[in-house]
């Protein structure tokens, strides 16, 4: 390797968790959708530009279930519903179907389709509307490879409404069949070398508090525990060697790497890996910086080792680029800014510079334009042509590199090195309370009496998926999802199953809810008057931001996380004459490195560069900076336009640190009436 050449090491990580209740029913239908959506779409955009190379990681839930499609109407509750004619769908069933089909994300997904966003806001359906409402709901998440290559996608989309029962039926047909083909396409490019796949030990959990939940307190020592913990030692053995077995039945080798869920690790998790035959793992910068004990990031960008096993610590913030803030970029100007991005790297690193680019491989893409396809013809196209930066697998990176070997690492995650996300708040803490009272329970039953094998290996099944990470990810208040109450119920339904099994009563507890109703709806409201705040970064009064619209940016996190940036809170209004914003955070932070503050308008393609600083009034712009960053902009930037989108990017040093709001966009209607966004 030349002293101007970079590896780059791609990760997409492919996962769903185990959506199958105790008949072995799929209750919720995200594996199908993201099937048709990405699953075999992520590898054959990498397969147009045959020089490149990546890793995907698929967990084992992902591959039991996909298997599942082979039968979907017995497999999948929501398919059985969809497949029904509106006539034979009973009350709770239809509204649950109308339910999941306004779910999905509208401006890049439902809006393309015309008659969808006609259908999209409304609550009541006649039985022809419904079908035209599910078909289009299918059609949206058809990726776009399904739309250019399956002839029954292509039709129904050309056609547009007007469907019927029978075209349904043609369509699941076309879209089962093209499912199946999808675990085949991996094993068939790994084979061919133009990928490698990894995995997950077997239910994604969390195997650093399986093993001890001390961890929890040893990456944040403010880090508050469940009761009476138990380690679940055995356990974490049995999921990362079921995962070994699942992936040999699937693609006819052993796995050489695993990306452990949630990027987990900590010392004896790697014990674990290593004697089981894996060779590599990949986590987060931060667990890197806490071994080493400093966040000097030359250092970030090579392969290290620990006792045996290869890491590779992934670039967070470059990773964020892609997963959260390219898509509000053209797909030229993304892959020439991530190109720009990453060449100082190049010519920084002595030698084997490796930087390792590891995210969601699938819930980023329905907030890109035309499923990131245009993203990435411009981002793959950028990378062929380079004569700097060279594509590698993992499998390369640990056969080819030699590793800087680590003294100690750090136990954590990558969300902010901890384990903040899955323990700590009372509802995460009390899911993990009801496991370790399930474990006792069961652990007295098996020794009073006999229980049979099957019985046996049932009640391992249930233990094992109750453990995954996603159920801890949706307790708390640091994530939101209209469906937190049927991932609720999935996960207790894994632990009254246990119960059931061995024929004892389930504790009552096992019945409750434990997850608190909220949505993101509940982190935004919108203004409810016209307001003329005086800006001077003070909260001068109580009234004056009073009717504003609010946004917590703490909590607006669904599918995906990023690193939280220094803003926490928005405020936002306007009257007559001006736009006013408030920012609240580590503002301090942000004046003393001289951030930037970037404003874009969507519609007019519009932008502004203004540096965070006590005082700034310039081409209509007027910011203060004290306490918080209140600025006032004037209407006629945004020219004769009443109904408009803004978002800002908070710089530091070229880099983009935060993107507000997190949720894409603020929508600006200068002819609100407000009569309806008044709360009580």
């Amino acid at each position: 390797m030349t002293h101007s050449s970079l590896h780059l090491a791609f990760v997409w990580h492919m996962h769903q968790p185990d959506y199958r209740n105790a008949n072995g029913i799929m209750m919720m239908p995200w594996v199908f959708l993201h099937a048709i959506k990405d699953y075999y779409e992520m590898p054959w955009l990498l397969r147009k530009h045959p020089h490149l190379k990546a890793t995907f990681n698929i967990t084992a839930p992902l591959i039991e279930q996909l298997e599942l499609y082979k039968a979907p109407l017995e497999n999948d509750y929501f398919l059985g519903l969809w497949s029904k004619h509106p006539t034979q769908l009973e009350p709770s069933g239809r509204e649950w179907m109308i339910k999941m089909c306004r779910s999905t994300q509208f401006d890049t997904m439902v809006r393309p389709l015309p008659h969808y966003a006609l259908l999209h806001p409304q609550e009541q359906f006649d039985d022809a509307s419904l079908i035209d409402l599910q078909i289009l709901f299918m059609l949206a998440w058809c990726g776009n490879y399904a739309r250019q290559h399956l002839p029954t996608v292509t039709r129904l989309i050309a056609q547009g409404k007007h469907y019927t029962q029978e075209d349904k039926t043609l369509l699941l047909d076309a879209l089962v069949a093209f499912v199946a083909t999808i675990l085949p396409y991996y094993a068939a490019l790994q084979n061919e070398g133009h990928i490698s796949v990894s995995t997950t030990p077997y239910n994604h959990p969390i195997l650093p508090l399986l093993l001890d939940m001390q961890n929890a307190k040893r990456a944040n020592t403010h880090a508050v525990l469940p009761a009476n913990p138990l380690s679940m030692r055995e356990d974490a053995q049995e999921q990362i060697a079921r995962a070994i077995t699942l992936y040999e039945a699937t693609f006819g080798r052993k796995p050489s790497g695993m990306w452990p869920a949630e990027g987990a690790v900590d010392e004896e998790s790697l014990r674990m890996y290593r004697a089981q035959g894996i060779s590599w793992v990949a986590t987060d910068e931060a667990i890197l910086f806490g071994s080493l004990g400093h966040g000097n990031r030359e250092v970030l960008y090579r392969p290290y080792s620990y006792e045996g096993v290869t890491i590779g610590f992934r670039d967070h913030a470059i990773s964020d680029l892609i997963g959260f803030a390219y898509r509000f970029k053209k797909p030229h100007e993304a892959a020439e800014h991530f190109m720009h991005t990453i060449a100082p790297l190049a010519r920084s690193v002595e030698e084997s510079a490796t930087l390792f680019v590891i995210l969601d491989g699938e819930n980023a893409w329905e907030f890109y334009p035309n499923n990131g396809l245009d993203f990435f013809e411009a981002l793959y196209g950028a990378l062929s042509r380079s004569q700097t930066v060279h594509t590698v697998t993992m499998e390369q990176v640990t056969q080819a590199q030699k590793a800087t070997p680590l003294a100690h690492l750090a136990t954590g995650s990558w969300i902010g090195g901890n384990f903040a996300t899955w323990s700590g708040h009372p509802e995460k803490n009390r899911a993990w309370e009801m496991i370790y009272q399930a474990k006792r329970d069961v652990a007295h039953r098996l020794e009073s009496g006999a229980v049979d094998e099957t019985t046996q290996a049932r009640v391992r099944f249930h233990f094992l998926a109750s453990q995954c990470s996603d159920w801890f990810w949706w307790y708390g208040d640091d994530h939101s999802t209209e469906f937190g109450v049927e991932f609720d119920a999935l996960f207790r339904g894994h632990l009254i199953a246990i119960y059931r099994l061995l024929e004892m009563v389930p504790p009552s507890d096992l019945f409750t809810p434990i997850i608190a109703h909220k949505s993101s709806a509940s982190f935004m409201y919108k203004p409810k008057t016209a307001i003329s705040p005086h800006i001077d970064g003070r909260r001068s009064t109580f009234f004056e931001w009073l009717d504003s619209g609010r946004i917590d940016e703490s909590k607006l996190f669904s599918t995906m996380d990023k690193a939280r940036g220094p803003i926490v809170k928005i405020n936002y209004g306007y009257d007559d004459a001006k736009l006013y914003v408030a920012f609240e955070g580590e503002i301090g932070d942000l004046l003393a490195k001289g951030a930037m503050l970037h404003i874009y308008a969507e519609e007019s393609d519009a932008q502004w560069r203004v540096p965070i600083e006590a005082l700034y009034q310039e081409q209509g712009v007027f910011l203060v900076c004290q306490e918080r960053i209140e600025m006032a902009l004037d209407l006629t930037l945004f020219g004769s336009v009443r109904k408009f989108r803004i978002r800002f990017e908070i710089i530091e040093a070229s880099k983009i640190v935060q993107i507000l709001p997190g949720f894409g966009a603020l929508n600006i209607d200068l002819d609100d009436t407000y009569e309806d966004n008044w709360f009580i």
